[in-house]
């Protein structure tokens, strides 16, 4: 009877747990997962608050307040270069979002669709046009002056590819030109100059990849000298020749990493 009971009880369990899983776990998985998708995001988005942190740990190992200072300042600084990075990269992805354009407005015009519907088409499938994606839309579809309406949004940063598909709808429609062929030349011709910043990139990587290195090798020297036992935090943070060399050697560090950025930036601009 006891074994009876046992494997009653058991599939009893067993039934239970199948029966009322979706139940019991849905919602907390659901919870779970919103919970840590809210958390990356607002990580992705405060991530300069994470300065605070670390100098928080540096200045309890050296038992100074000078770290937390530093990391409040560096706090507006790192701001300003993720804001820098976030930019770049929405430049990027509207530039390739004018390559897609092009190409499905030629393949929409290939199709036998009408230009403003083609376009209409393709603006709705890019969604790069942000806030001048409203007025190429209303041009597009109720037979405004779209070369204007590109030409406004070509002045959004990253748009700029814009500017060669007004020209190419304005000389279509002026002079009875092909539009796909046109902006099939427009559309290599940036897939083009995408592939020559791809190609620079990867050139310069092995330049970023040093500056990298170098900055980090005082932080290196710091960790090398706590493992000999030479207590490096004790004498920048707490004596005045420790003060000098911290103050020398972090504006040496600055500026070597702006001068290396420099060169680096002026490399990939030219």
């Amino acid at each position: 009877m006891v074994v009876w009971s046992l494997v009653v009880r058991s599939r009893g369990r067993r039934r239970a747990r199948v029966l009322f899983a979706d139940v019991v776990e849905s919602p907390l998985r659901h919870w779970g997962e919103r919970t840590w998708a809210r958390l990356r995001k607002r990580t992705r988005e405060r991530q300069e608050w994470l300065c605070l942190p670390a100098a928080l740990i540096v200045a309890v190992l050296g038992q100074s307040v000078l770290p937390m200072l530093a990391g409040v300042a560096a706090v507006p600084l790192v701001r300003r270069w993720l804001r820098r990075r976030a930019l770049r990269r929405e430049r990027e992805r509207g530039a390739d979002g004018v390559v897609a354009l092009c190409g499905v407005v030629a393949g929409e015009l290939r199709a036998g669709h009408e230009p403003g519907r083609a376009l209409l088409v393709a603006v709705r499938g890019a969604g790069v046009l942000g806030s001048a994606e409203a007025g190429v839309s209303a041009a597009a579809r109720f037979g405004g002056d779209v070369p204007t309406a590109l030409g406004q949004a070509a002045r959004v940063p990253g748009l700029d590819g814009l500017a060669g598909v007004a020209a190419c709808w304005r000389v279509a429609v002026d002079g009875g030109a092909g539009l796909a062929a046109g902006l099939d030349r427009l559309e290599g011709a940036l897939r083009a100059e995408r592939r020559r910043r791809e190609e620079l990139r990867a050139q310069l990587a092995g330049a970023w990849s040093t500056v990298a290195v170098l900055a980090l090798l005082p932080v290196l020297g710091l960790g090398l000298g706590a493992a000999l036992g030479a207590e490096p935090l004790r004498v920048l943070l707490h004596t005045p020749g420790g003060w000098a060399c911290l103050v020398t050697g972090a504006s040496l560090e600055a500026a070597g990493l702006c001068w290396a950025a420099r060169i680096v930036r002026a490399a990939e601009t030219a």
